[in-house]
C-alpha cells in the first residue's frame, strides 16, 4: 500500500486527455451499465453514472481496487467481530458484576449499532464517504480498549453502546465506497468480502478460547475480578486489533471520494480528476473528459443551472432534505424493492441475534444437560462453529455468479436453509449433534450474509446508496434491539427462541424469491 499523501483536493484544472468514443458515447446503450432500468431516476444523473461506469470498467481491476479490497475488509470484519465480542463476554462480565439482566449488554450494543447506522449511513450521502471510512473503526478502537477497565456492568454497557456507534457505520459506508470503484466484472467481490466477516468470527473465538476458557470463573462459583480477568484481556486484544486496522486505513492508504458521489453533487471536474488518479494508481490512462459529463447538463431543467446566491443556498438546503429517501420510492418497482429488502433485513435483524448472540449460553446450558457444559468446551465449540463460516462465504461468491440463479437464488436458498437448520437443531440429543446442526447453520448463514451484503448496495443508486443502506441497516438494528428484550423475559433454556428465529429466516427466504431486481452481471448506478 502506498504511503498516505495529501490528496484531499485533486487538481481538477490540469489538461485531460482527448475524448474516447468508448467512454463518451451514450452509455445507456450497454445493458451492463446499470442494475436499475433506464428511466428510474433523474436522466442527467443516469446518463453521467453510465459514463462513469464505462470509465471505471475500462480502467479495470487494478492496484488501487485491490488495496481497497483489503482495507474495506476491515469494515466487514468489524461488523461481525464486535457483536461476537459482546456475545462472548456476556456471561463472564454478568457473573463478575452480578448483573440481574445480562441481556442489557446486548441491548446497549444494538442501540449503538442503530445510532451508528443512521448517522453514518445518512451522513455519507450528505457529507461524502471519506469521513465515515476513516472514523468508524477509530471510534470503535478507542471505546473497545477503554471498556477493558469497566468498574461495573453499567460501564461496560455504556462502552458497548459507544463502540457500536462506530461499528454500525462500517457496512453502510464501506459497501457504498467499494462498489463505486469496482468495474461491473468484479462486483462479485462484494460477496467474497464476507470472508472477512467469517474470519473475524473465527479470530474472535480463537482468541477467546484460551483467554475466556481458562481465565473465567465457572458458573455458580464465586466470581471476582481477580479470577475473571479473561474478558478484560480479550477486550484489550480486540481493541488493539481495531487500532491496527485504523492505522492501516488512515496512515498507509489514501481513500478518494466516490466519483459518482461527486458527480451527484455537481462536482463533475472533481469526479473526472478522481477517475484519472485511480487510473494512474493502476498504471493506466483514462480518456474520460469533463465534457463527457457536462454535455448531459442540457437535459436538466433550466433552474438547475442557476448560479445566484439564492440558488446556491437552495442547493445547500437540498443536502439535508428527504430527497434521498423519496428517490428510493420514485417508481412502483423501486418502492417494492426498497420495502422488500428492508423487510428482509428486519426479519434477519431479529432472527440472527435472538439465536446467535446467545449461542455460548445455549451451548453451555445444553452442554450441562449433555454432561459437558464446561466453559472450556463452550468456547471450543464456538470456535468450531466459526470455522465453518469461512467456506460458506467463499461458496457464496461462486453462487451469485451462476446463470439463472444469481443473487436472488443464492439469497433465497441460503436464508431459508439457515432457518431449516435452526429447526433441526432442536432435535439434538447429544452435544455432538447440537454442534453439528450449529455448524450447518453457521455455514448457511454466512452464505446468506455474503449475498445480502453484496445485493443490497447494488440495487441502490450511488447518490442514494448511503441512505438506502442506512434504512436497511436501521431496520436490522431496530429489530436487533428487540432480541435482547425478548431474551430478558423468554425462557432461553426452551426451544422457543430457536423456533422463532428459524421461522423468521424462512420467511426472509421467501421474501428474497420475489425481489424485483436481479443485479448479476450489471454495473451499479
Amino acid at each position: 500500500m502506498s504511503t498516505r499523501k495529501n490528496h484531499n483536493v485533486l487538481d481538477t484544472n490540469k489538461a485531460l486527455p482527448s475524448s474516447d468514443p468508448d467512454v463518451s458515447t451514450d452509455a445507456s446503450s450497454d445493458i451492463d451499465d446499470g442494475t436499475l432500468p433506464k428511466g428510474t431516476f433523474d436522466p442527467v444523473y443516469e446518463a453521467k453514472a453510465r459514463v462513469l461506469n464505462r470509465a471505471i470498467r475500462k480502467i479495470g481491476m487494478g492496484r488501487y481496487q485491490w488495496q481497497l479490497f483489503v482495507v474495506i475488509g476491515f469494515g466487514w470484519a468489524s461488523d461481525n467481530l464486535w457483536p461476537i465480542v459482546t456475545s462472548l463476554i456476556l456471561r463472564p462480565a454478568a457473573n463478575e458484576f452480578g448483573a440481574s439482566r445480562p441481556p442489557m449488554l446486548t441491548l446497549a450494543q444494538n442501540i449503538g449499532l442503530l445510532v451508528g447506522a443512521i448517522f453514518w449511513g445518512f451522513g455519507c450521502d450528505i457529507f461524502g464517504r471519506r469521513w465515515g471510512f476513516n472514523l468508524t473503526i477509530g471510534l470503535t478502537s478507542i471505546f473497545g480498549l477503554v471498556a477493558a477497565g469497566s468498574p461495573n456492568f453499567a460501564a461496560i454497557c455504556t462502552f458497548a453502546a459507544l463502540w457500536s456507534v462506530g461499528v454500525g457505520g462500517n457496512l453502510p459506508v464501506d459497501s457504498a465506497i467499494f462498489l463505486e470503484f469496482l468495474p461491473a466484472s468484479h462486483q462479485f467481490l462484494l460477496t467474497v468480502l464476507s470472508v472477512d466477516w467469517a474470519l473475524a468470527q473465527l479470530l474472535a473465538n480463537l482468541v477467546a478460547w484460551p483467554l475466556l476458557g481458562n481465565l473465567t470463573c465457572e458458573e455458580g462459583a464465586t466470581c471476582t475480578k481477580g479470577n475473571n480477568m479473561g474478558w478484560r484481556y480479550f477486550m484489550i486484544a480486540m481493541g488493539g486489533l481495531a487500532v491496527l486496522m485504523f492505522i492501516s486505513r488512515f496512515v498507509f492508504f489514501t481513500i478518494y471520494e466516490s466519483p459518482k458521489f461527486l458527480m451527484s453533487r455537481g462536482k463533475d471536474a472533481e469526479a473526472v480528476a478522481v477517475v484519472h488518479e485511480v487510473a494512474r494508481r493502476d498504471g493506466k490512462v483514462s480518456t474520460l473528459q469533463l465534457e463527457d459529463l457536462t454535455r448531459f447538463d442540457s437535459l436538466a431543467p433550466e433552474e438547475r443551472h442557476r448560479v445566484s446566491a439564492t440558488a446556491a443556498l437552495h442547493r445547500k438546503l437540498e443536502k439535508v432534505n428527504f430527497e434521498h429517501v423519496r428517490s428510493l420510492f420514485s417508481t412502483p418497482k423501486m418502492a417494492i424493492s426498497t420495502v422488500l429488502v428492508t423487510t428482509l433485513w428486519a426479519f434477519i435483524g431479529l432472527g440472527f441475534p435472538l439465536y446467535n448472540a446467545f449461542l455460548p449460553y445455549l451451548q453451555s446450558s445444553r452442554g450441562v444437560q449433555f454432561g459437558d457444559g464446561s466453559t472450556y468446551i463452550t468456547y471450543r465449540n464456538s470456535l468450531i462453529i466459526a470455522v465453518l463460516g469461512v467456506p460458506g462465504c467463499l461458496l457464496g461468491g461462486l453462487l451469485v455468479e451462476l446463470p439463472n440463479f444469481g443473487r436472488k437464488g443464492a439469497l433465497a436458498v441460503s436464508t431459508a436453509l439457515t432457518g431449516v437448520f435452526l429447526f433441526a437443531s432442536t432435535t439434538a440429543r447429544s452435544s455432538n449433534a447440537l454442534l453439528g446442526w450449529n455448524c450447518a447453520y453457521s455455514f448457511m448463514s454466512n452464505i446468506m450474509y455474503a449475498v445480502l451484503y453484496a445485493y443490497t448496495p447494488e440495487v441502490f443508486p450511488t447518490k442514494d446508496r448511503g441512505t438506502g443502506n442506512a434504512i436497511t441497516a436501521s431496520a436490522n438494528r431496530v429489530f436487533g434491539i428487540m432480541a435482547p428484550i425478548v431474551a430478558m423475559f423468554a425462557n432461553l433454556e426452551s426451544s422457543v427462541p430457536v423456533y422463532v428465529s428459524g421461522a423468521l429466516f424462512i420467511a426472509a427466504g421467501l421474501i428474497a424469491v420475489v425481489l424485483p431486481f436481479e443485479s448479476r452481471g450489471k454495473a451499479s448506478l
